[in-house]
C-alpha cells in the first residue's frame, strides 16, 4: 500500500474534525468542538490550517435528485477522433448542465461521464446533445438502476489508518 505524503501532519485532533465533517458538512464547528471536548477557537484554527495546506477544498451539498425530479442516471462513456481534442470536448460538456460529472480517463474512453435526467426521453436528448459535440466519434451509454453506496468515510478510515 502506498503511504500518504501530505506537507502538513495530521493528528488525531484534525482526524477527529475531518471525520466529523465527512459525516455532515454543515456540522457547526461549536457542535464538533463539544463533541472533542475541546475549545470552538481550536477547531476554527484547525480548519484554517486544513484548508491553507490544501487538505480541505470548500465544502459541497449534498441534493436528493430524485426528490428534485431528476431520478434517472446514467454513464455516458465518449471516445474522440483524437486525445488532443479532450479539453474542447470538456468545455463543450460544460455547457449541458445534465452533465454532472466528467473524468478523462485510460482505457476503451477518453472521457467517461455522469448525467443526470428526468426519465429515458429526457437522457436520450441530453445524450444526443452531447453525441452532436465536434472531435467525439462515439458514445456508449449504460444506466445506473440503482446507487448501492457513496461512503467517503470508509477512504477516510484507510487514509487515518484507524
Amino acid at each position: 500500500m502506498r503511504e500518504l505524503k501530505i506537507s502538513y501532519q495530521l493528528d488525531d485532533i484534525d482526524r477527529q474534525i475531518l471525520n466529523y465533517l465527512v459525516e455532515n458538512t454543515r456540522m457547526p464547528f461549536t457542535e464538533i468542538a463539544k463533541l472533542m471536548n475541546v475549545s470552538a477557537g481550536t477547531i476554527h484554527v484547525r480548519m484554517k490550517k486544513l484548508e491553507d495546506s490544501g487538505i480541505i477544498q470548500g465544502s459541497s451539498l449534498s441534493l436528493d435528485y430524485q426528490k428534485l425530479g431528476y431520478s434517472f442516471v446514467a454513464y455516458v462513456g465518449i471516445l474522440l477522433t483524437k486525445t488532443n481534442k479532450t479539453q474542447s470536448v470538456l468545455d463543450k460538456l460544460k455547457s449541458i448542465p445534465n452533465v454532472t460529472v466528467a473524468h478523462i480517463v485510460s482505457g476503451k474512453y477518453n472521457i467517461f461521464c455522469k448525467i443526470r435526467a428526468i426519465d429515458t426521453h429526457d437522457a436520450k436528448e441530453v445524450i444526443f446533445k452531447i453525441d452532436e459535440i465536434e472531435d467525439i466519434l462515439r458514445t456508449e451509454s449504460m444506466i445506473s438502476m440503482e446507487e448501492s453506496f457513496n461512503d467517503k468515510s470508509r477512504l477516510m478510515q484507510i487514509i487515518f489508518k484507524k
